[in-house]
């Protein structure tokens, strides 16, 4: 009896030895595939808000060369080709936020999109036409909503000012309502408003639909149908991000070398 139980309990760990060492190998050996299948996901998120169109027979990768990738100083507003040790490729600035030596915490009153780290440094992606002019400019962008972090991307033009495409790859705001941030239709609505106004940040989304006869409808963009937490939220971090502790500096130093 006392054998039996000992061949079972023998057998049973044999058993479970083999599969933990069977998915440990898995994890292991898939962890490269998974790390650039996340990669290719927010480059397939950024190849769509430039408006490059993604074809079947290239790789992600060989379409996303079509775009620039640059490191931006939030604090000078100043373009960099490197930054410390990281590969551009592979630097994850929300991973930065995490490090007080690669972020800054953001003053609560200044804290309009809820972010609560900002990092020192961030990646954007330029999109340049043939007479290597910059033609776009995808800028990541990140804001509280009603449940939680959106996190996206938005694409304005060489002007500096005039929005293209705005997308976002990841939220938890409510299906049906928050969740309609990924209605084509409404993310289409945003191409062609203005950002500021004045040199102010004036581009909201509003309670309601705009005005066909609202003088200002370019800085204004429709509400979402009974999610006006959520429309505040993306107010607010279009506000946070295009102002001084943002990309501002950064358009100013832009549009002064153009």
């Amino acid at each position: 009896m006392n054998e039996s139980v000992l061949k079972t309990i023998g057998v049973a760990f044999f058993v479970c030895l083999v599969c933990s060492l069977i998915v440990s190998t898995s994890a292991v050996s898939l962890r490269d595939q998974q790390k650039e299948n996340k990669l290719n996901d927010r480059r397939i998120k950024v190849l769509e808000v430039a408006g490059i169109e993604i074809k079947p027979d290239q790789t992600v990768a060989e379409q996303f060369s079509k775009l620039e990738q640059k490191f931006v100083n939030f604090d000078t507003g100043l373009l960099m080709d490197e930054y410390k040790n990281f590969d551009i490729d592979e630097y994850d600035q929300l991973m930065s936020t995490k490090d007080s030596n690669l972020s800054s915490s953001v003053p609560q009153n200044e804290d309009i999109a809820i972010i609560k780290n900002r990092e020192n440094v961030g990646k954007i992606f330029i999109l340049r036409d043939n007479l290597g002019n910059i033609d776009k400019l995808v800028l990541p962008i990140r804001g509280y909503g009603l449940w939680g972090t959106l996190y996206g991307y938005i694409a304005i033009k060489g002007d500096f000012n005039t929005v293209t495409g705005i997308t976002y790859y990841e939220h938890k705001e409510t299906p049906g309502l928050g969740a309609e941030v990924d209605n084509d239709d409404w993310k289409d609505s945003w191409v062609g408003k203005k950002i500021y106004q004045n040199d102010e940040v004036a581009l909201t989304v509003i309670k309601g639909k705009v005005a066909s006869d609202d003088p200002s409808k370019i800085y204004k963009v429709d509400g979402l149908s009974g999610a006006t937490i959520t429309g505040r939220g993306v107010s607010n971090m279009i506000a946070y991000w295009f102002g001084n502790s943002g990309y501002s500096k950064l358009l100013q130093e832009l549009d002064y070398e153009s």
